[in-house]
C-alpha cells in the first residue's frame, strides 16, 4: 500500500520519502544470494555490492514508482540525466549519513576509464541489517497477530523485580526486593508489638528477611547453523534468501525482546565456519556439498564457550549430508548423499550434542524420503523437533517455535 508523507518541500526529491522506504525497497538487492532469478528487478546487478551497482538500484527503486507519491513521481520524471545523478548522489550521501551504508573511497583512477574497471564497494552497516531484520520479523509476525514477545519462561521461581505474590527467606544473592508486609510479620510475630521494651526501635534481624518472588526465566544460547550449499539456489527456486531473512529477524527478535540470549551464525557447505551475525547480508551461497557434521563440530565449539542454561541449534538445510572432514583435512564427497560412512560419522556428532544437552530443532527445505528418516533420527536424538516446510513458511515454523517453547527442567 502506497504511503503519502508530508515533508516541507526544499526542491530536493531526495527528502520526499524516508530512508526505511528505500532500503526495503533495495532489500532484495542488499541481500542477494547468488539466485538467477529472471523476475527480480535487480537481475541484472548480479548481486555484488559495488557503488556502480548499488546506484543504478537506487535508480530502479525511484523508476519503479513505490517511492514517491503521484505529484512527486511526475517531477522526478521530469529530471534530466544530470539531474538524475545528483540525487541519487544526495540519497547514497544521506544513506552513508545515517548510518546505513559504508562506502569505500575509490582508488586513483579505479572505476574510471583506464583504470583497473573495478568499482568501490560499500557495506551493509550493523545499523541496516537491524533494519532488515525488524522489517523481516515484522512480515513474518505480522499475519500472525504477535505483537508482544516476551521471555522464555519456566516453572521456577526466584529473587527478581517482576512480582508474582509469594515471597521467601532472604538469601545470600538474591534481589534484596524485600517483601515489607513478610518482613514486618516475622518481627512481630518474634518481638511482639510492644515496642516500648526495645526503646521504641524496631530489632530487626536476617532471620526476618522476606524477599519478593518472581518467575525465573532462563537465558538460551542460540546457533543458527545455516546451510550455504549450492542447492539452496538449485532448481528453480531461492532457498537461500529467505533464509537469511529468518536469520536476521531472528536475531532482531533475540536482541531486543530476549536481552539475556545469545545468537551465533555458522554456515555449512564443503566444510564449515563461524562468522559475525553482522556479515549475514552479504553471505552468498558457496560450494556445492553438504558437510553437517562440521557443522554441528563448530556449533558446539560456539556453545561451549556459553554458561547459558539452554543452548540450541537451528539448523536450516535442504539437503543430506554428503561431506565429511577427514582426521587429515581432506574433504570427502559423496555427491548423491546419504553416504553410510558420512551418515555415521554426523550422528556421532549428533550423539556429542545430546551428551552436551544442546537441542537440535531442524527445519528442512525438502522431503525425500530417505531424508525425512534421517532428520527425524536426529530429532529424536537431540530431544529436538523437526520441521518440512517451505521458504514461504519456514519464517512462521521457526519463529513461532523459538517463542513458544518453553523449559520443563533447568540443566
Amino acid at each position: 500500500m502506497k504511503r503519502t508523507r508530508y515533508t516541507k518541500f526544499t526542491g530536493d526529491l531526495s527528502s520526499s520519502f524516508g530512508l526505511e522506504d528505500l532500503m526495503q525497497a533495495l532489500s532484495d538487492f542488499l541481500l542477494d544470494s547468488g539466485f538467477n532469478d529472471p523476475m527480480s528487478r535487480f537481475q541484472a546487478l548480479d548481486g555484488e555490492q559495488t557503488m556502480d551497482n548499488l546506484r543504478e538500484a537506487i535508480r530502479q527503486a525511484l523508476e519503479s514508482g513505490d517511492l514517491f507519491d503521484d505529484e512527486t513521481q511526475e517531477k522526478y520524471e521530469a529530471l534530466d540525466e544530470d539531474q538524475v545523478e545528483d540525487l541519487i548522489d544526495n540519497i547514497i550521501q544521506k544513506m552513508q549519513e545515517q548510518n546505513f551504508i559504508n562506502a569505500e573511497q575509490p582508488q586513483q583512477g579505479q572505476g574510471e576509464e583506464g583504470g583497473d574497471g573495478e568499482s568501490a564497494r560499500f557495506e551493509v552497516t550493523d545499523k541496516g541489517m537491524d533494519f532488515l531484520g525488524y522489517k523481516a520479523l515484522r512480515e513474518l509476525l505480522g499475519p500472525l497477530g504477535k505483537s508482544s514477545i516476551g521471555r522464555h519462561d519456566t516453572r521456577y521461581e526466584a529473587a527478581g523485580v517482576e512480582t508474582n505474590g509469594s515471597s521467601k527467606p532472604y538469601e545470600f544473592g538474591d534481589s534484596l526486593n524485600l517483601d515489607i508486609t513478610a518482613t514486618l510479620s516475622n518481627v512481630f510475630a518474634r518481638e511482639g508489638t510492644d515496642f516500648n521494651q526495645h526503646g521504641g526501635k524496631l530489632n530487626l534481624e536476617y532471620s526476618d528477611l522476606q524477599v519478593q518472588q518472581a518467575d525465573f526465566q532462563s537465558s538460551c544460547a542460540t546457533v543458527v547453523l545455516l546451510d550455504c550449499s549450492h542447492s539452496m539456489i538449485l532448481y528453480g527456486e531461492d532457498r537461500f534468501t529467505p533464509a537469511k531473512r529468518v536469520a536476521m529477524a531472528l536475531s532482531h527478535l533475540i536482541r531486543t525482546q530476549y536481552p539475556g540470549d545469545t545468537i551465533d551464525l555458522v554456515l555449512f557447505h564443503d566444510s564449515a565456519e563461524h562468522i559475525p551475525i553482522g556479515q549475514l547480508p552479504r553471505v552468498k551461497v558457496g560450494p556445492h556439498y553438504t558437510n553437517t557434521r562440521e557443522g554441528l563440530r563448530v556449533a558446539q565449539r560456539v556453545l561451549q564457550r556459553s554458561n547459558k542454561d539452554m543452548k540450541q541449534i537451528v539448523m536450516i538445510t535442504d539437503g543430506k549430508p554428503s561431506a565429511l572432514t577427514l582426521p587429515d583435512g581432506r574433504i570427502y564427497k559423496n555427491a548423491f548423499g546419504l553416504d553410510p560412512l558420512v551418515i555415521e560419522e554426523t550422528l556421532q556428532e549428533v550423539s556429542r550434542c545430546k551428551r552436551s544437552n544442546i537441542m537440535i530443532n531442524t527445519f528442512m527445505l525438502a522431503s525425500d524420503f530417505q531424508l525425512v528418516q534421517f532428520v527425524q533420527q536426529v530429532s529424536q536424538m537431540c530431544r529436538g523437533k523437526a520441521y518440512f516446510t517451505t521458504p514461504e513458511t519456514l519464517g512462521n515454523y521457526l519463529l513461532m517455535d523459538f517463542m513458544s517453547r518453553r523449559m520443563k527442567t533447568i540443566n
